[in-house]
């Protein structure tokens, strides 16, 4: 099944401040994340963005921050999988209620908050596409075994040019000309 862009949302998971320095090859990850955001917001893809505990682990790291288009969903939690928070769930809902039933996962960290809420997301019915370029632990390891719990799972794992073209479709386009210009 390929990633469609009528039917997506971005989920962008505590990509924070006091996060995002211990994570292993964080720069990159987030670098990937951001071209995500960027093309989401280019094609018109709902973006959500999850923060944990935003008062110990602050907020979203700028770079990121600073690429989330006005209208962003951002959801402060407590709860490991943020669909596990009423709120998040209910919005999530609202947004498969109009055809959105594919939710493209990046984040941190990719064994705790990442994995948990892929998993619950998808057993609630909705479709999942980890990128695995775009998530990141603070040990590799940690973060490989996450990638293979959630294949295993039935999660598609992915990395940010797939989706991207996916979400694309076809060349010729002014979207394919500035899309393909990040990806450089």
């Amino acid at each position: 099944m390929l990633i469609e862009a009528h039917r997506s949302i971005l989920l962008i998971v505590d990509f924070q401040e006091r996060l995002m320095p211990a994570i292993h090859a964080g720069a990159a990850v987030a670098e990937r994340a951001g071209i995500l955001i960027r093309s989401a917001d280019a094609l018109a893809i709902p973006v959500a963005v999850t923060e944990q505990y935003p008062r110990g682990l602050g907020p979203t790291i700028a770079p990121i921050r600073e690429l989330l288009p006005a209208t962003a969903f951002i959801h402060e939690k407590i709860t490991f999988s943020a669909q596990r928070d009423p709120a998040f769930a209910a919005h999530f809902a609202a947004l498969r209620e109009v055809g959105r039933d594919q939710i493209v996962v990046a984040g941190a960290e990719a064994h705790v908050c990442v994995l948990q809420t892929a998993l619950d997301l998808q057993a609630a019915g909705y479709q999942i596409f980890l990128v695995a370029d775009a998530v990141g632990s603070r040990v590799p390891e940690s973060r490989e075994c996450a990638i293979d719990r959630a294949r295993q799972a039935g999660c598609v794992v992915v990395n940010s040019e797939m989706v991207v073209f996916e979400w694309m479709e076809r060349a010729g386009t002014e979207t394919f000309r500035a899309l393909s210009q990040l990806i450089r």
